[in-house]
């Protein structure tokens, strides 16, 4: 174990033996001190950490607000719907009708767990082919009634169990990707917090796409790409800066449209003020593609992603 690997362990230690003395009544406030000290000591010794990986630790900090925090805050007369009609119904996607401001849509969300029973229940955010068959069917739904779709995307990646392989994972991902495309209502994507690999990608084929500051949306995880490049996952520090997994990397390279401010700090520590910069992003995109006609909404977002990853000018001298 490296002396970074050590130290970020004892300050781990430390932080959560002054969480456990915070709780406690009295009697405390010698040894809160000598952790104080302590901490401030090992803060200070630690080298700082690349902005990637602040970035990766604040879209997963558990505290952060998940899909269903945002849609109780942004949405009115939300009614969830369940099932895929094949299989069954997943709880790492929950989807749904609702008003925003009063404007009917459809909103489909990765939804994490809060606590173990929680997590267990949601899979962890990671979705099964069902999940993703369950959000085409009530987007397609969406569409028949002209109804503009979101899309908030918070998974560390698809669900890769054997199960969920045997029911066709990559078939269904495949699928929405296709059909995402051609929906012809407009569609608006945010990554909320982890937008990971094709389990993210899968919702996210949009005419507008938007990132929390401090969301992160990549193909690989940092610790899988570490340990794929260097065999080692305790480069993942290194990876997320190679990645360019961070809102602004991916606002530069132009594969989103916008950037959503946070609270300073973070979303975790102000979940109303983080819904309400939410809300005038969604009201300025849903005002920006309200005159789409459905051909209209096709094609912009076709033109969208074929101007992807166009990062020469002229063709490069053979």
């Amino acid at each position: 174990m490296s002396s970074q690997d050590t130290n970020d362990r004892r300050i781990e230690q430390i932080e959560k033996e002054m969480a456990d003395l915070r709780a406690a009544s009295s009697g405390t406030e010698a040894r809160m001190n000598e952790l104080q000290q302590e901490l401030a000591k090992l803060a200070a010794a630690a080298p700082p950490k690349h902005p990637s990986w602040l970035s990766v630790q604040l879209a997963r900090h558990p505290k952060r607000p998940h899909s269903l925090d945002y849609i109780q805050r942004l949405f009115a007369d939300f009614q969830e719907l369940h099932g895929d009609r094949f299989f069954g119904d997943d709880p790492a996607i929950v989807c749904g009708m609702c008003r925003f401001e009063g404007q009917p849509l459809m909103v489909v969300g990765q939804q994490k767990g809060r606590d173990t029973k929680q997590k267990l229940y949601r899979n962890f955010g990671m979705p099964k082919p069902e999940g993703y068959r369950k959000a085409m069917r009530l987007m397609r739904l969406a569409a028949k009634f002209r109804r503009p779709i979101v899309t908030l995307l918070d998974t560390p990646g698809a669900y890769p169990g054997i199960d969920a392989e045997e029911r066709g994972q990559a078939e269904a991902i495949a699928y929405n990707l296709r059909e995402m495309a051609r929906l012809d209502t407009p569609v608006i994507v945010v990554v909320i917090g982890e937008g990971g690999s094709g389990g993210a990608l899968a919702l996210g084929i949009g005419n507008r796409i938007l990132m929390l500051e401090n969301a992160i949306y990549s193909v690989i995880s940092p610790e899988s790409c570490a340990a794929i490049i260097w065999r080692d996952a305790g480069k993942a520090e290194l990876a997320a800066a190679a990645l360019k997994l961070t809102a602004p990397d991916l606002h530069r390279l132009g594969l989103i449209d916008a950037i959503v401010p946070e609270p300073e700090g973070g979303a975790q520590e102000d979940w109303d003020q983080a819904a309400e910069f939410l809300r005038v992003a969604l009201r300025e995109s849903l005002a920006a593609l309200s005159g789409l006609a459905p051909e209209e909404a096709v094609e912009h977002r076709y033109q969208k992603f074929r101007r992807m990853a166009g990062f020469f000018t002229e063709a490069p001298a053979v």
